[in-house]
């Protein structure tokens, strides 16, 4: 990390926002919303098989795409390889270099060694699921080659701080999304449950499934599972949030801060990605006194209010501070329940712009446009006209509609996302 001293104050350098893009709106609409490179992921290879992901045609529209933008491009290589899966892996690095983009994402060290000999021009990230937790592991893996480290999520602040005082390489840590119940992902549940390997791309997620014990002698007769003063049971973890201590993490030398995220919906992934870049441009303005003692700064309240409308497993630091518990985790439910919905995005700017509906729509409808940043635009449906002039009262998910709003949205922007109060709670 690079600073710049101030009233011999060092002010830390604002650190790479790194969004998750599962196919290619989601790309769009990180990069909307703020983002600094993007992660993805090919047909192959990559640990959300399950997402979108991209096809070699796709992923070359996404980099210029991208690259026309300022954004750079990052393609996970990550899962933990077996001997078939070498089979066609030069080809598809090969095939990356074509597409320029300006990274690979690896985990398993015979990945990394072909990489490294077929495409040594591209750099090389570490993921998470290299599960670095310390110093002396970090150096190893910049001796192989390695360009940046995404260190494993088990890490506190003070084990951060430790690291970076080590090596001067990049290091990169997540900062938002799901957390496995396994260490740094590598989690055997999903194989012996529903045949699908998690280490493979294809993970199942049983942490999130609904448990009931049943005793063999008592077939039909299902006990909750539950926690109590002995411990705990369940596997469904609150999900990472680490906008509080934001400012202490950017002070220590963080080079990319990571927001999980690449098979959540363009709401999720435009939501969070807004709120960081937000928190982000925050923290670039205060005056150099200010990092005087980081850990005192605080993040304007409604950035931490604009959280707590993305509607995902609530919030937790995890390792960030202290050893998690009990309060981390999620008994009742796989969720919590949502209270704003995306109801459209918008395909044609204007006054009136043409959107495309993502729940049900209608005349009267009180929405709000997300800005950039984590301000609104509240606005009432006056009029829907389909694409052919034609009026309507309804717009159901899918449709595409030109929408006619009082204020009108002359701040509407191409990928821009529409929400509401959600209806039914």
């Amino acid at each position: 990390m690079t600073k710049k001293e101030s009233s011999k104050v060092l002010v830390p350098r604002i650190p790479e926002l790194l969004a998750p893009a599962g196919n290619y709106e989601k790309m769009v609409t990180a990069i909307h919303y703020g983002a600094d490179a993007v992660y993805m992921g090919g047909k192959h290879f990559s640990l959300r098989a399950r997402a979108g992901n991209f096809s070699d045609t796709v992923m070359r529209e996404a980099v210029a795409y991208a690259h026309e933008h300022g954004v750079k491009v990052y393609i996970t290589i990550n899962i933990l390889a077996h001997n078939r899966d070498f089979a066609d892996l030069d080809a598809y690095l090969l095939s990356l270099r074509e597409a320029d983009v300006d990274a690979l994402i690896i985990s398993d060290p015979g990945i990394l060694l072909r990489a490294r000999k077929a495409v040594p021009e591209i750099p090389v990230h570490l993921s998470t699921q290299a599960n670095v937790t310390n110093a002396q592991s970090a150096l190893f893996w910049f001796e192989q080659g390695v360009s940046r480290l995404n260190l494993a999520r088990e890490l506190s602040l003070q084990e951060f701080q430790e690291v970076r005082k080590t090596v001067s390489g990049e290091l990169e840590i997540f900062v938002h999304g799901a957390i496995c119940i396994s260490y740094s992902g590598r989690c055997m549940l999903s194989n012996y449950m529903t045949g699908r390997d998690a280490n493979q791309g294809a993970c199942a997620h049983p942490c999130r499934y609904k448990y009931r014990l049943v005793e063999e002698k008592r077939p039909g007769e299902y006990f909750p599972v539950e926690e109590d003063e002995r411990g705990t049971y369940i596997f469904n973890s609150k999900d990472l949030c680490l906008l509080p201590g934001l400012p202490e993490l950017v002070a220590s030398g963080a080079d990319s801060l990571k927001i999980e995220g690449r098979m959540k919906s363009i709401f999720y992934v435009g939501g969070v990605t807004r709120i960081y870049r937000a928190a982000l441009d925050y923290l670039k303005e205060l005056p150099a006194a200010a990092w005087e003692n980081p850990a005192e700064i605080r993040l304007p309240e409604n950035i931490a209010t604009e959280v707590a409308k993305i509607g995902t497993r609530g919030g937790t630091e995890n390792f960030f501070k202290q050893v998690p518990g009990g309060s981390e985790m999620i008994y009742d439910k796989s969720r919590m329940d949502m209270t704003v919905e995306p109801v459209a995005v918008i395909r044609k700017e204007g006054v009136s712009p043409l959107v495309e509906a993502r729940n049900v729509l209608e005349t009267g409808d009180v929405i709000e446009y997300m800005l950039p940043g984590v301000e609104g635009i509240r606005l009432t449906v006056q009029r829907m006209e389909t694409e052919n002039g034609e009026e309507t009262v309804r717009a159901n998910p899918g449709n595409r509609i030109v929408l006619y709003t009082e204020p009108s949205l002359e701040q509407g922007r191409l990928n821009g996302i529409l929400r509401r109060q959600k209806k039914h709670l």
